[in-house]
């Protein structure tokens, strides 16, 4: 075997260089860029040395930068980083530059995913994602998109059936959502399910409602309700029950009194109260008090039918009852009066054989004055 020539730049390697070059290429190829050669020999082995040695370098700062590079996008979720590769050309430019596209690519896709994602978070819905992208990033687009969509058209619906149900009053609205599944289809049908029972809850009221004004007492809420509207339904029909008691009664008070002539009535309405209680209160106190005074006046005319002209109407009355009572009373007067004169007129004259007595009634009236006349 040769030995290592000396002195020249054409030396060939003997078998211990080769052996070291052998050993650095198997440390390369199994991915330890640790080994360098020595660069103090000469000739072909000194330059073989050196491009080993540069070559290695640029490998294990290629691997760092990239292994950086990777860790950073990859593991630590810190977007934005470059290889820094000084010096290298061809491929190795070419994979450093590819490993700076594929992080600078991922790095946009996912910075704008994450803007329309916190936009979504905070409300914001007018957001897309409008980077280029394929494969199973333009899937997630999509997707991400589409989510956009679906809640947009959720989120104006749903605004839509509460201001026309919450503050325009017009009932009956239902939100409608093309293509959404899962929790937005539940929440869908149950934003419309919410409507529809306060559609169906308020029209009933209003139905009842609208009846008791027009005077049918007739109706009630029958619709299924739960919590204050089911407080409300309860009210509404206490109140329609406690109205149609409040009728009954009044109007039989009423046709007693008023056509049947028996007086004495009173309205029971039980569990009335306020206005109720005040209102039944007063149709009694004025079937009471007309009860009284008819029950006086005719008391009085009974009397007088009998011949009994002692009486007199002294209930209290008002207004045409009043007038009633003092021509009542004052015919009674008038009656005793005429009375009075013809007994002494006849006492005079039949009895006690004085002439020429007169009757003074003073006040009379036809057939009264027709009476007194002749008498």
């Amino acid at each position: 075997m040769a030995g290592k020539a000396t002195g020249t730049t054409d030396a060939v390697p003997g078998d211990e260089e080769l052996r070291r070059l052998l050993a650095g290429l198997t440390a390369v190829r199994d991915g330890d860029f640790g080994t360098r050669l020595p660069d103090d020999s000469p000739g072909l082995m000194g330059d073989i040395a050196t491009v080993f040695n540069g070559m290695v370098d640029q490998l294990s700062v290629f691997t760092s930068e990239v292994t950086r590079v990777s860790r950073e996008v990859g593991t630590e979720g810190t977007l934005g980083g470059q290889a820094q590769v000084p010096g290298v050309s061809g491929t190795w430019a070419d994979l450093t530059d590819s490993v700076n596209a594929m992080a600078g690519n991922l790095t946009t896709q996912v910075r704008d995913i994450a803007q329309v994602a916190t936009a979504v978070a905070k409300g914001d819905l007018s957001q897309k994602i409008d980077v280029p992208a394929r494969g199973e990033i333009l899937q997630l687009k999509e997707t991400v998109n589409t989510m956009v969509d679906q809640l947009s058209a959720f989120a104006d619906e749903v605004t839509r059936v509460a201001r026309e149900v919450g503050t325009e009053g017009r009932l009956g609205g239902q939100a409608q959502v093309p293509g959404v599944a899962g929790v937005w289809r539940d929440l869908t049908d149950s934003v419309n399910f919410m409507a529809g029972n306060l559609t169906a809850q308020v029209r009933n009221v209003a139905q009842v409602t609208t009846a008791v004004a027009q005077g049918d007492l007739s109706q009630k809420i029958t619709v299924d309700a739960r919590g204050e509207i089911l407080e409300l339904k309860s009210t509404i029909n206490t109140m329609v029950d406690q109205l149609s008691a409040f009728a009954d009664e009044v109007t039989r008070v009423a046709r007693e009194v008023g056509t049947e002539g028996r007086l004495g009535g009173q309205a029971d309405v039980k569990g009335v109260k306020g206005t109720w209680r005040d209102l039944t209160d007063s149709v009694n106190f004025m079937a009471g008090n007309l009860t009284n005074q008819v029950r006086n006046v005719a008391q009085v005319a009974t009397a007088v039918a009998q011949g009994d002209l002692s009486q007199k109407i002294t209930v209290d009355a008002r207004g045409e009852i009043l007038e009633l009572k003092s021509t009542i009373n004052t015919m009674v007067d008038q009656l005793s009066a005429f009375a009075d004169e013809v007994t002494r007129v006849a006492r005079e004259v039949g009895t006690e054989g004085r002439l020429g007595g007169q009757a003074q009634v003073r006040g009379v009236a036809g057939t009264w004055k027709d009476l007194t006349d002749n008498v």
